[in-house]
């Protein structure tokens, strides 16, 4: 794909980062007072997760990874002080075994989750977590228009592999059977935010930083622009304005916390 657009993916920072705060959460209840050492921030982005975790671990040695320059670059000038390295995750190798490995929002776009899952766990010193959190939401009108207008003869060609850029997230068992034979703690839940928004259109320019990219990246600009007011189309007949002028983008999420025995 093409690079990300650090810029917009931060125009909604705040409910971006919501789920990582939670995620965090979690994961420092599950760790109680152990001190950690190592912490590698999987898909980074502009850093708005890294920052959580150095804040919340100031002691420790925090790395940002990411495989976007544009998102690396925005990571470096709002933290000059941290390590951020670029690298793909799925042929990322650490050079020591971390304590605390965090993926918000980033391990929905790699393939074969029961390879990877426990290749992660792998990176973990014995009582180490694997903390994840996945956009969970291929069901959701914002995501079945995506691939009904792909379909449509105009983009249908060019379309064909859009779908599958991003893994189909699997079931709470699949994950469990993925991570339980190297882990003591297996913690899996999933939760829908219900993010307000002022119109359809703020729903298109959230997903155009992200769920939109594999269907716009292949088109011509011409192109780009007739899928976007197609799929503008179907999102305003799709999520209503309710009785503020407001519309609700449901948005659920899948976290998993696993801890290495």
């Amino acid at each position: 794909m093409a690079d990300w657009d650090a810029e917009l993916y931060l125009l909604y920072e705040a409910m971006r980062t919501r789920p990582a705060t939670e995620l965090l959460e979690k994961a420092v209840a599950h760790l109680g007072s152990r001190d950690l050492e190592q912490i590698v921030d999987l898909g980074c982005g502009p850093g708005n997760s890294t920052e959580l975790l150095v804040r919340e671990f100031p002691e420790a040695s925090v790395i940002g990874l990411d495989s976007s320059p544009a998102m690396l670059e925005r990571a470096r000038e709002r933290f000059p002080h941290v390590k951020f390295v670029q690298d793909d995750i799925v042929n990322w190798h650490s050079e020591t075994s971390l304590d605390l490995i965090f993926a918000n929002a980033s391990l929905q776009w790699c393939p074969d989750h029961a390879y990877l899952f426990p290749g992660l766990i792998n990176k973990l010193r014995p009582g180490g977590l694997l903390a994840v959190q996945m956009p969970d939401n291929l069901s959701e009108p914002s995501h079945q228009l995506m691939r009904e207008i792909a379909k449509r003869p105009r983009w249908q060609e060019q379309l064909s592999a859009a779908s599958g850029k991003r893994a189909v997230i699997g079931s709470f068992e699949a994950y469990y059977d993925y991570l339980s034979p190297a882990c003591d703690l297996v913690d899996i839940w999933r939760c829908c935010y219900g993010h307000v928004l002022p119109g359809p259109e703020a729903i298109v320019q959230w997903l155009q930083a992200t769920g939109l990219k594999p269907y716009l990246d292949p088109l011509s600009v011409a192109d780009r622009k007739l899928f976007l007011e197609a799929y503008s189309r179907a999102v305003s007949q799709a999520y209503p304005r309710m009785s503020d002028g407001r519309v609700m983008l449901r948005f659920p999420r899948l976290f998993i916390i696993a801890r290495k025995r």
